[in-house]
């Protein structure tokens, strides 16, 4: 194996953890030819067949599966040795890896590009994925900081809060119940509802919130974007619960309404989480301590980019149209 790359057992490991070549291609950010390619030629130099087919699921052989255990060695050694270079380089250079859940990309991207630019020497890079994928590349300690709505219970992290994650109901400016006050979720229980997917933390939140009172929301279609959610409120086709941060940016101007809704905004939070007992580099340390400002950062920016009067992530439990410049 001595003229194997790092880069086709890089692909091999995302094959092998992830039990598909087409969810490791599309987590390498690269072509699905690319990857049977190269796992070709790895198996080549090792003479043996890696994996095995069984209907549509594949498998480990006897020797991938030694092969995938001397990869993760391989890669928890790098990522000792990065964190080492890392602190002795201290904050002048050094490199920060960051997964976040879908809804987080609204605000993650710009706290990066805040902290980079007090650290322009520090190399960011920024998974998002969906609450699932997150929890395997946390498992498997893929990345320097997790960013999610809900830590989970059956891992061994350490979690901690740093900023409110607000869920308000939506609906397209000329439904009714635009102009109530204190609307009851039993009320909107008896709306057409618009659901994240399966497995979705924001979905997780919601059922938990309309079970509570003993209700259940009539779905009328699960989606598996925020922004195909907007865009089916826009649209007529029913209501739904999302962040208040899905909107801070992009709200189509004028189209979306947020309902007054009784014991709305419900107020979640949102945490960073890594695994019990990782070494956190210096740089990770330092991120963690940007991230105690984020509520001031983030709520200074998006007023500025508001218009007066209205800033997307301070709500006051009224109806109100959602307008971004």
């Amino acid at each position: 194996m001595r003229h194997s790359t790092l880069r086709q057992l890089e692909v091999f490991e995302s094959i092998a953890r992830l039990g598909s070549f087409t969810r490791a291609a599309e987590e390498l950010c690269l072509a699905q030819p690319t990857v049977s390619i190269q796992i070709k030629k790895l198996t080549g130099e090792v003479g043996l067949p890696l994996f095995e087919q069984i209907g549509k699921k594949i498998y480990l052989t006897d020797a991938g599966r030694k092969l995938y255990q001397t990869c993760s060695d391989v890669f928890e050694h790098f990522a000792h040795f990065e964190t080492t270079i890392a602190d002795m380089k201290g904050l002048k250079a050094g490199k920060l890896k960051l997964a976040v859940v879908t809804t987080a990309k609204y605000f993650a991207p710009r706290l990066l590009g805040m902290f980079c630019r007090q650290y322009p020497g520090v190399d960011v890079s920024l998974k998002v994925t969906n609450r699932e994928r997150l929890l395997e590349r946390l498992i498997n300690n893929q990345d320097d900081l997790y960013i999610l709505g809900q830590p989970p219970k059956e891992i061994d992290t350490v979690a901690q809060a740093f900023l409110e994650n607000p869920l308000v109901v939506l609906a397209p400016i000329d439904h009714p119940l635009v102009n109530k006050k204190k609307v009851t979720l039993k009320r909107i229980a008896e709306e057409p509802f618009l659901s994240r997917e399966l497995g979705s933390g924001t979905r997780i939140a919601i059922e938990r919130i309309f079970s509570e009172q003993g209700l259940q929301p009539k779905t009328r279609m699960e989606l598996g974007s925020n922004e195909a959610i907007k865009q089916a409120v826009i649209g007529g086709l029913g209501i739904s619960i999302l962040s208040r941060h899905t909107l801070a940016l992009d709200a189509p101007m004028g189209q979306l309404a947020v309902l007054d809704v009784q014991d709305f905004p419900i107020n979640r939070q949102w945490y960073y989480a890594y695994l019990s007992g990782k070494k956190i580099s210096v740089v990770a340390e330092a991120f963690l301590s940007y991230l105690k400002q984020a509520p001031k950062h983030l709520t200074d920016l998006s007023c500025h980019h508001a218009e007066v009067g209205h800033c997307p992530l301070i709500h006051e439990n009224k109806p109100s149209i959602i307008s971004i410049k």
